[in-house]
């Protein structure tokens, strides 16, 4: 199992992409599809109220669930 430890923003500070305790770096999409397979831990997949796109929280640390205190990929 891996988890999440870096994220990498756009300039809007969406997350786009995220980098896995392995050292992979996913896009966002990848990211949910290795989530409801079950390959990545730590995190849930939410729906979002006024966006199409669904959101991956951090459920390891509820105090930081939009990964703000995480380090930049790049």
């Amino acid at each position: 199992m891996e988890e999440i430890v870096a994220v990498d923003r756009n300039y809007k500070g969406e997350i786009i992409s995220f980098q896995t305790s392995t050292g992979r770096v996913i896009s966002y999409q990848k990211a949910m599809d290795e989530i409801i397979e079950g390959r990545i831990t730590g995190v849930e997949i939410v729906e979002a109220h006024d966006d199409d796109k669904p959101l991956i929280i951090n459920s390891n640390h509820p105090d930081d669930e939009s990964f703000v205190n995480y380090p930049p990929i790049f």
